[in-house]
């Protein structure tokens, strides 16, 4: 699957935010060419972490995945710590970096920086990882409108 088509299918997502920096945009040039994910139906970048990002190059501390190769990428989504080891088959808590190889393609990890809080991520997703990171985009994309909503409605 190509970062065009994921892009396509999670734009199709009710109340979807896609914040992507161009060059000579606002935002950092590190983050240009990336994905930030988030519900937002008013339109307005919200003050919290996204539920979902993609990544198309290492970030100074963020190398383990190799994304600096040809044609790489890592789709990474926050999906709490019970979906994670379902779907990394490792304990948050308890990731030893030794034990995975952030590199590895259209494999669900945890994220090399991130997992002990629930991200998984996958490096150019595809045949193998494809249909479950697109549920578990939806998902994460419902999970990100329940918290808002419930900050909306006061509970």
């Amino acid at each position: 699957m190509t970062l065009q088509q994921i892009l396509s299918e999670v734009r199709t997502f009710d109340g979807i935010l896609e914040v992507a920096p161009q060059p000579g945009s606002d935002y950092p040039e590190i983050a240009w060419g990336d994905h930030f994910f988030y519900y937002a139906p008013d339109g307005q970048v919200p003050r919290r972490q996204p539920y979902a990002t993609i990544v198309t190059k290492d970030y100074p501390d963020d190398t383990a995945s190799r994304l600096d190769g040809t044609d790489r990428w890592r789709l990474n989504i926050h999906v709490g710590p019970t979906v994670l080891t379902e779907l990394t088959g490792h304990d948050p808590a308890e990731v030893d970096d030794s034990d995975v190889d952030f590199g590895a393609e259209d494999v669900f990890n945890p994220h090399p920086l991130y997992g002990a809080y629930g991200w998984v991520c996958v490096v150019n997703p595809g045949a193998r990882t494809l249909d479950q990171a697109l549920e578990t985009l939806r998902g994460a994309h419902l999970a990100d409108r329940r918290r808002v909503e419930r900050r909306h409605s006061g509970g």
